[in-house]
């Protein structure tokens, strides 16, 4: 048998060691920074890392996790809304 991955939207930033406050508040404070300057995720597989470079993922149940970015590229691709009120 073979399966196809259920298309699914999620909401993903990333952490360009930068961007220390918009990381901060898109993972609700569910992260931490080490002095490194890595972050650490707890997720629900346990304590993982995010270098430099890496996206932070909410998953579909409200759960954050790291991506590495050459995955991240090849899984998902930007989603584009149509806001109705600029057509009017």
């Amino acid at each position: 048998m073979k399966y196809r991955k259920k298309p699914v939207v999620v909401e993903a930033v990333h952490w360009n060691s930068n961007n220390h406050k918009e990381v901060i508040d898109f993972a609700e404070n569910k992260i931490w920074f080490d002095g490194l300057g890595n972050i650490w995720i707890a997720t629900l597989e346990g304590d993982m890392m995010a270098k430099k470079g890496d996206y932070i993922i909410k998953g579909v149940q409200g759960e954050f996790y790291p991506c590495k970015p050459d995955i991240f590229e090849e899984t998902y691709e930007e989603v584009e809304y149509l806001n109705i009120l600029d057509s009017i």
